[in-house]
């Protein structure tokens, strides 16, 4: 089975400017998901796209064997993540004259997640009936519990409302944020799908401290502390 990692990073951030090259923990950004996927040992090659030469010539520089400039109608604020994704596992096919069987994408801004997260998320692919896998971490809110909405007439409601009462948060339906770190796909099902969600999509859980998200000043120094913690991302 060949297996591709793809990392997407462009050179825009409203929440954390230039956060892709910032230094985190004695790296680029970057950097920390371009070794984490050479370290797993699962994939024949690790690529990046980026619209940015600084953001490809780091990537190069830390291990990622090929290097995908990405077209400018894909690297706007408004671009979805999955084109990208695509075009990138597209573009490296048509480099080397491959194909692979097995897309995974790290998500560059989640660089807490170890090792082990990418190797549990890949082997879940190993259920006959598996398309894709997400992650997340166990939801601190529920919508069942205290998660509201607005009705038509402005009254706020439980976004969910559970078949019985539901006294204590503990006792809803486990519910999960997704955390963008880790995604998985079957090849064919990364280049038919329009949306991450099947009957034959898996969710891989991993633990809160281990699914930040770096969208924002006070999230970069959240990971920076948690960096400082065994385990946390090292490689």
């Amino acid at each position: 089975m060949k297996r591709i990692c793809t990392i997407c990073a462009r050179a825009g951030s409203k929440g954390v400017r230039g956060k892709n090259v910032r230094m985190l923990h004695g790296l680029p950004l970057i950097a920390h998901s371009v070794r984490q996927g050479v370290a797993s040992g699962l994939f024949d090659i690790v690529a990046v796209s980026s619209d940015s030469d600084q953001i490809l010539k780091i990537a190069g520089e830390y291990g990622a064997m090929c290097l995908v400039r990405r077209p400018d109608e894909l690297a706007t604020d408004t671009a979805a993540k999955l084109p990208v994704i695509q075009h990138c596992v597209a573009e490296v096919e048509r480099q080397l004259g491959a194909r692979f069987d097995i897309c995974v994408d790290l998500d560059a801004t989640s660089p807490l997640r170890s090792i082990e997260d990418i190797r549990n998320s890949v082997a879940m692919l190993e259920d006959p009936g598996a398309t894709n896998v997400i992650t997340a971490m166990p939801a601190r809110r529920s919508p069942y519990f205290n998660m509201v909405e607005l009705d038509s007439a402005g009254v706020p409601r439980l976004s969910k409302a559970p078949l019985a009462q539901v006294v204590r948060r503990q006792d809803a339906p486990a519910s999960f944020d997704m955390n963008a770190s880790i995604y998985v796909w079957r090849r064919a099902a990364l280049e038919s799908g329009s949306s991450l969600f099947s009957d034959g999509t898996r969710l891989y859980v991993m633990p809160e401290e281990r699914s930040i998200d770096i969208d924002s000043e006070v999230d970069f120094l959240l990971v920076e502390q948690l960096m400082g913690r065994a385990g946390a991302g090292e490689i």
